[in-house]
């Protein structure tokens, strides 16, 4: 993609997945108040935050005010007060950072929001690295042996992304491609593609493999198998919001990049 393919394609995103972003799960709830584009998830385990917003010097400092005030009503209630502002390098005002930080937020990791077409992807010749399978995952025990490839991977724990995906595949199966890399009985990586029903956009989720398995081709398994799979549904680019370990391979997979986007946390 030329500069004006990107450009094209970072404006498509931007309105199909945060200003027109639908919910990603049955419990949560998607809604435009003033300037703000936010999701509010009843109970423990769904994601709560901000997917877009249209702001400048003069009311920027009041809508974090009132998302602040609007998440944190929740507090000591059964659901979290905490939420997550997914702030873009290109959003505006461009201290935005800045004054979320000095309302309390606080940055976590950046991450650069890289896409890549379909069908340039599904092409891969990618073959199984020696003993290597791979699983579809459809079940809770599967969604449990992707947990614990997380956990050799990353070291944590994340059980709100346990309890979206089994909510994903019980209530929107077609939405979700959740597979794992397997040596023998032992889960050594896993991911998950999100395909938003009528988005332009699958998003790939979750890659992540145990470090005595790396650097044999298995992350770029994953990515091609998930990018098939979006081909044979229509889907014409794939999503990653990557890491500084995952951007490099992207890159030499063919992704670009759109931009760079900072998770601000807010605890209270």
């Amino acid at each position: 993609m030329d500069r004006d393919d990107v450009m094209r394609v970072r404006a498509l995103y931007d309105a199909e997945m945060r200003r027109d972003a639908r919910p990603d799960s049955a419990g949560a709830r998607v809604e435009r108040v003033g300037a703000v584009v936010r999701q509010t998830v009843p109970g423990l385990l769904g994601w709560n935050g901000v997917l877009w917003s249209e702001l400048d010097e003069e009311n920027a400092d009041a809508e974090i005010a009132a998302q602040i005030a609007h998440f944190g009503q929740f507090a000591g209630s059964g659901q979290p007060g905490g939420f997550e502002w997914k702030l873009y390098d290109y959003d505006r005002p461009a201290d935005l950072g800045e004054r979320l930080r000095a309302a309390g937020f606080v940055p976590e990791p950046p991450e650069t929001l890289l896409v890549a077409r379909t069908a340039d992807l599904a092409a891969l010749p990618v073959e199984p690295p020696e003993g290597i399978t791979l699983r579809v995952v459809r079940d809770e025990a599967g969604v449990d042996l992707m947990m614990e490839a997380r956990a050799r991977a990353f070291g944590t724990e994340r059980p709100r992304i346990r309890e979206q995906i089994l909510g994903l595949l019980r209530e929107r199966p077609d939405t979700i491609e959740a597979v794992l890399a397997m040596a023998g009985d032992t889960p050594v990586s896993a991911a998950r593609m999100e395909m938003p029903a009528g988005s332009s956009f699958a998003g790939l989720w979750g890659g992540g493999t145990d470090p005595e398995w790396r650097g044999r081709g298995i992350y770029r398994l994953l990515v091609a198998h998930r990018a098939r799979v979006a081909a044979q549904r229509g889907i014409p680019y794939l999503q990653v919001d990557a890491s500084a370990d995952s951007r490099p391979i992207l890159e030499r997979l063919g992704f670009q990049v759109l931009g760079v986007t900072v998770p601000y946390v807010w605890e209270g």
